[in-house]
């Protein structure tokens, strides 16, 4: 029995507990919720880390999948979200008792800084300034102003690295081996996109009017991303919707000048044109994102017989289902019909250096067809899947010379694995499939399998210090022989000497596995014949570099300072090496014997030094951006029997490449400029006479006349009609310069075009 003392004590309690209660109740029913998604507003990327604040001293930040929630009283706040090298997004809200406001946000990247977010070091977020190998990222804005038609002209612009009739190449890894093969992988948000059969990059089938960001990795980076990343990777981002619908449409037309030497173009009629159309448009409709895109493109050409025209459209969704936070659904599509025919082989280096031989006239009808479903899920424990799927199809028809027609399909399927630990330690981690098939008369019919297990750990072992570790295995096989397994690593490192100061280390393994076209093409393009090689081996290497990224500040002027120095190996490099291939059963050597193959020339060691500048910021009221980037390489043949002439093939020692726009008001004015010292070795038989013929006659004297290098100019001037009309003027090749790529490849004189871009 309980006491009078105690009854009341006990009633006391009973009351306060119901008081709290009711308290708790009133309270609560007095506060209000904000949730929402925070993301990169160019790639869609989530974005980790993102302080949220309502008050001096209070706030949140977004987790690992980009998400944020706030309790907060009813009344009116201010929320500032602001994140490193974006720009801060302030919103003004009314909050009401237990309500429930949805709040996504996008953050804009800042224009240069050092804080420039990348995904391709790592395959997941993070700073350009702390990632351990030097990267180059290419933004929107760039393609924009100089009306780019397709990426290779762009990538062409960017220091250390060179597109050499379609072949990237970077730091001199890559030379020329008629489109066959390519030492550079080239990734569309993140997979990758080289053909079946060929191994090479289609650079017009390239969504450039969905760009969000492109990234290029200067390395060996194949314990990520496997064969044909053995000199690096480019990586193409694509934009997703943001807050707001936008569309744009860009429309553009131009003509070429007249070369300096006007019988080059003695058989013109009138100056050649080109034009085209880009459309895009971006939607949030509810938990849908949408991305459509369109291009159209025709160019009559400047030589004989070369031209193109195309149509691609392109699409991507995301759906994210409400009752299932952090699972997305995308599907990505794109179709291309083209019609084209390429230029290889002049008739002579006067008249006729604009003319085509004949025999090497191949007009070609293709279809390219890619497809991406999708599937990411970013569970609460931070733990990122993603299963992702790539379906790429091939079609070349030659209809004046059927015995050419080929075709390919890729099937690519990769699970990837993504945590961070306490922001100190990011896994990734995955599994790779591929399958492909061809069906060519020039190479056969043929299939190849890959399969490949990887793992990268990037550790932060305190704020100045960060670790890199890679492990790839993989495995390749043709038509189920030729099997080969390949073990490859990576080790880099970035330290914060200062607050603006990185010092960078990095090794890289990298591999290559030999395309199908490499190893069974037989064919001839006019004079010239291209001989299969099934015994050929892949190509193994490492690459290794130390670099330093000072950022600096000028007045109104901000930027970074990059340098670095390159020591690249390789072993059974393959190279597309002109020789005498005479049959055993043959006693007497014809020009149906002499020709290009494939082969694994041995050993080559390329070493050099990157510099580059970067700023952007104002001179007075005038907005300015700029970069400018020397690359200086000695690629050398280990394997020549000579140290008079062991450079390797196709290769440029010197290099300067720039850009700087500067605007006022509604003008803007911008010039680049690409140096490239004279390409000092090519095949023999290009300047010989082989049993009295020339394959490319006057190439010798050419040469001789033509043997300093050659600077070539851009400029470009818009003028801002209304907030979101610009029209511009771009002129390309200011100066008429006559100067060639590889052998018999003279490349465009002046040209002039006209750019109408609008924003709806």
């Amino acid at each position: 029995m309980y006491s009078g003392t105690k009854r009341i004590n006990l009633l006391k309690k009973n009351i306060l507990f119901l008081l709290l209660l009711l308290l708790s109740i009133v309270t609560n029913a007095q506060h209000g919720q904000i949730t929402g998604h925070i993301y990169d507003e160019n790639s869609g990327e989530s974005l980790a880390g993102v302080s949220i604040l309502y008050d001096s001293l209070h706030g949140t930040i977004s987790d690992g999948r980009g998400f944020y929630k706030i309790e907060l009283k009813s009344g009116d706040y201010i929320l500032h979200f602001s994140f490193v090298g974006y720009k801060s997004f302030i919103k003004r809200v009314h909050i009401k008792p237990e309500s429930k406001l949805l709040l996504d946000v996008s953050l804009k990247p800042l224009a240069v800084n050092l804080n420039t977010a990348v995904v391709s070091a790592g395959l997941f977020t993070q700073k350009l300034s702390r990632v351990s190998i030097s990267m180059s990222v290419i933004e929107p804005a760039l393609l924009q102003s100089r009306n780019t038609r397709n990426l290779e002209s762009i990538i062409n612009q960017i220091p250390g690295i060179d597109v050499l009739d379609g072949q990237a190449s970077i730091r001199g890894g890559g030379g020329y081996s008629y489109g066959a093969g390519s030492r550079v992988l080239l990734d569309l948000d993140g997979l990758p996109l080289i053909s079946a059969g060929v191994g090479d990059i289609n650079w017009n089938f390239l969504p450039i009017e969905e760009l969000a960001q492109v990234e290029i990795v200067k390395g060996a980076s194949s314990a990520l991303y496997g064969s044909s990343a053995l000199n690096g990777v480019i990586n193409l981002r694509t934009v997703w919707p943001s807050l707001e619908p936008k569309t744009t449409i860009t429309l553009y037309s131009g003509l070429y000048d007249y070369p300096k030497r006007k019988e080059m173009a003695w058989w013109w009629n009138d100056r050649p044109m080109f034009g085209g159309v880009r459309f895009l448009h971006t939607q949030k409709i509810n938990n849908l994102d949408l991305v459509l895109g369109a291009d159209a493109y025709s160019n009559d050409g400047y030589r004989e017989k070369n031209y193109e025209q195309h149509a691609r459209f392109d699409t991507k969704l995301r759906y994210r289902p409400k009752k299932i936070q952090g699972l997305s659904l995308d599907l990505s599509a794109i179709v291309q019909w083209q019609e084209t025919s390429d230029f290889f082989l002049w008739q002579n280096a006067d008249s006729g250096a604009f003319l085509q031989q004949p025999a090497g006239v191949a007009p070609t009808k293709g279809f390219r067809l890619m497809v991406d479903p999708q599937v990411q899920y970013f569970d609460k424990h931070n733990n990122k899947h993603s299963l992702l799927t790539r379906f790429y199809k091939v079609r070349n028809r030659f209809d004046l010379n059927p015995d050419k027609n080929n075709g390919s399909e890729l099937y690519y399927g990769e699970y990837r694995y993504y945590r961070n630990f306490n922001n100190k330690l990011d896994v990734t981690a995955g599994v790779t499939a591929l399958y492909g098939q061809t069906r060519a008369a020039l190479y056969g019919n043929h299939f190849n399998n890959n399969y490949a297990g990887y793992t990268q750990l990037d550790y932060k072992i305190h704020k100045r210090l960060r670790l890199s570790a890679g492990l790839r295995v993989e495995y390749y096989s043709i038509d189920n022989s030729n099997e080969k397994i390949s073990t490859v690593t990576r080790a880099g490192l970035n330290y914060q000497l200062a607050k603006y100061t990185f010092l960078r280390a990095s090794f890289g393994q990298g591999y290559r596995y030999p395309s199908i076209a490499e190893k069974y093409t037989a064919t001839s393009v006019g004079a010239i014949n291209i001989f299969p090689n099934p015994e050929l081996k892949p190509e193994t290497g490492w690459s290794s570099e130390i670099g330093i990224k000072q950022g600096y500040r000028l007045g109104g002027i901000k930027g970074f300072i990059d340098a670095a120095a390159f020591l690249n190996d390789y072993t059974n490099m393959i190279e597309f090496t002109f020789g005498i291939y005479k049959p055993d059963s043959a006693t007497i050597i014809t020009l149906n014997d002499i020709g290009f193959k494939s082969l694994n020339v041995g050993k080559a060691r390329i070493s050099g030094l990157d510099i580059s500048v970067t700023g952007a910021g104002k001179i007075g009221p005038m907005p300015l951006k700029f970069f400018v980037g020397y690359t200086y390489m000695n690629p050398i043949d280990l394997s020549s029997d000579t140290l008079k002439n062991n450079i390797l093939k196709y290769r440029y020692r010197h290099s300067v490449k720039g850009d700087v726009q500067l605007s006022y008001r509604k003008f803007s004015a911008g010039i680049s400029m690409v140096y490239r010292s004279f390409m000092e070795r090519i095949d023999w038989a290009f300047e010989e006479k082989l049993l009295g013929h020339e394959i490319f006659p006057g190439l010798l004297k050419y040469r001789q006349q033509n043997d300093k290098g050659a600077v070539v100019f851009d400029f470009r001037i818009a003028y801002r009609l209304i907030p979101q009309t610009k029209l511009s003027l771009i002129v390309k090749n200011l100066f008429n310069k006559e100067y060639m790529g590889r052998p018999g490849d003279i490349r465009l004189p002046r040209n002039f075009s006209v750019q109408l871009l609008m924003k709806l």
